[in-house]
């Protein structure tokens, strides 16, 4: 694993940040094809920095010149449900520090941070969140999955799904299969399916994501204002035409 990341960056024309989002890519993409994502969130939060990791590794699902850009976080390549947690394991330490790195430059915390990934970006989120509870406050799980059931919900992080109800590639079952888990357990999160989409982050989720960073209250934030009542349930189900 290489450890020099590279990093595109983007940040407001004027002012602090407000906001952080980190982009993770999917297997075979690199930094630079998150661009469209981060121009997006830039229209929609002007106030926000943007950053996009390159995977740590070049992608090794092509001959070797062929590869030029590709990249990913960890190899594919005889992947098995318990081969992709061993292989997480040494890629999710790396990301933190990285991820902590982030926040010191731009000035903000944790909670103010959002860890937006795609697929194979999506499942790094999700376990990074998990081992890492309250190193982002959100996490934006595109076309993505657990690499296991979490035991237990972060407490400081919500989680928001999107997942396409016709996606190939991570079928749209881990998503509420994982959502599921997620009310079992008393976590903070929410999910939407655009019943036609394949792999991808289409306008409809697009358009959700957005929805849900700015109206979606975290159970922390009402339990805070409660006197620390009882933990509130995972939202339900939403899905798009």
């Amino acid at each position: 694993m290489s450890t020099s990341i590279q990093t595109l960056r983007w940040v407001p024309e004027s002012g602090q940040p407000e906001q952080l989002f980190v982009l993770l890519h999917g297997v075979g993409a690199n930094a630079a094809d998150m661009g469209p994502l981060a121009e997006h969130l830039r229209r929609e939060f002007p106030q926000a920095a943007v950053l996009a990791f390159d995977g740590f590794e070049p992608f090794d699902g092509l001959p070797a010149a062929q590869v030029g850009g590709a990249r990913q976080w960890f190899s594919i390549q005889g992947q098995t449900d318990a081969t992709r947690v061993a292989r997480l394991e040494p890629v999710l330490p790396t990301l933190q520090a990285a991820v902590q790195a982030a926040q010191q430059a731009v000035g903000l915390g944790q909670q103010a941070t959002c860890l937006v990934g795609f697929s194979q970006g999506a499942i790094l989120a999700l376990e990074l969140a998990q081992r890492y509870d309250g190193l982002v406050g959100r996490v934006l799980a595109f076309a993505g999955r657990y690499a296991t059931l979490p035991e237990a919900a972060p407490k400081q992080t919500t989680l928001h799904f999107f997942h396409g109800g016709l996606d190939p590639v991570i079928e749209v079952q881990h998503a509420r299969e994982a959502m599921q888990r997620l009310a079992d357990v008393q976590g903070d999160a929410t999910i939407d399916i655009a019943e036609d989409a394949g792999h991808e982050i289409n306008g409809a989720l697009l358009m959700r994501a957005v929805f849900r960073l700015r109206n979606h209250i975290p159970h922390r934030s009402w339990r805070a204002a409660l006197g620390q009542a009882p933990d509130m349930p995972s939202q339900g189900l939403e899905a798009l035409d």
